[in-house]
C-alpha cells in the first residue's frame, strides 16, 4: 500500500484492495464503512439544521454533526492503522528459529503480534458500534427526506462492526493464550449484540418516518 488510504482516488483504493497484497484488507474495509456512516449522519445533520420545522432539533443536530465529524476522521486514521498493524506478525515470521532459545523468542513475537493486530479492528469496531445510537436518533428526528440517508449509516456502521470484528476473530484464533482469546471473543459478542439492537432500533425508526 502507497499512501494514506484517505488521499486515494476510490479507484485506486479498489485497486490495491483487490490486488495480492496482504493490505489494505477487511480491516481497513470495515474502517472506511464506518467512516462512511460517520459521513451520512453527518448528511443527515446538515440536512436538518436551520431547516423549518426542525428547530428543536437544532440544537442537538449540531452536536451530532460534530461528533460524527470526529468520527470519520478517525476512521479513516484507523485504516491506515489497520494497515499496518500486521506487519508485527510478518516481521516476528522471519526472525530466526535455529535454537530452542530463538524458536522460544520468535513464538512469543509472534504471540505478541497477533495480539497486537487484533486492538486495531477492536478499536474500530467499537466506534462504530458507539456511533450506532446517533444513526438511529438522526433517522428518528432528522430531516424526514433524508431518513433513508440516517438508516444507510445505521447499516454502514453494522457492516464496519461485523467486518472488523472478523478480523478480531482470526487474530485471536492464533493466540495460545485461552483467556486472552476468550476475552476477545466476549468482547466481539457484546459487540455484536448491541449493534443488532441498535438497527433493528434504527429500522424501526425509518419505517415511522415513511409510514
Amino acid at each position: 500500500m502507497s499512501g494514506r488510504i484517505a488521499e486515494q482516488t476510490v479507484e485506486a483504493y479498489l485497486h490495491g484492495l483487490a490486488s495480492d497484497d496482504p493490505t489494505p484488507g477487511g480491516g481497513a474495509v470495515a474502517a472506511i464503512s464506518g467512516a462512511t456512516g460517520a459521513a451520512l449522519i453527518s448528511m443527515v445533520c446538515n440536512l436538518t439544521i436551520g431547516k423549518k420545522g426542525y428547530e428543536e432539533a437544532e440544537e442537538r443536530m449540531r452536536w451530532m454533526l460534530e461528533q460524527a465529524e470526529k468520527a470519520r476522521t478517525g476512521f479513516l486514521d484507523l485504516a491506515d492503522r489497520d494497515a499496518t498493524a500486521f506487519d508485527g506478525v510478518m516481521a516476528a515470521f522471519k526472525m530466526p528459529k535455529g535454537t530452542d532459545a530463538e524458536k522460544a523468542v520468535r513464538s512469543a513475537a509472534i504471540q505478541a503480534g497477533y495480539g497486537s493486530a487484533a486492538t486495531v479492528p477492536l478499536e474500530i469496531a467499537k466506534r462504530a458500534a458507539d456511533l450506532m445510537e446517533l444513526a438511529r436518533e438522526t433517522t428518528e428526528l432528522g430531516n424526514a427526506q433524508a431518513a433513508s440517508d440516517g438508516a444507510c449509516a445505521g447499516q454502514a456502521l453494522s457492516a464496519a462492526v461485523w467486518c472488523a470484528t472478523y478480523n478480531v476473530e482470526i487474530n485471536a484464533a492464533a493466540l495460545k493464550d485461552p483467556a486472552k482469546a476468550r476475552a476477545l471473543r466476549d468482547e466481539v459478542s457484546a459487540l455484536r449484540a448491541s449493534t443488532a439492537a441498535l438497527l433493528d432500533a434504527t429500522n424501526a425508526a425509518f419505517a415511522s418516518r415513511i409510514d
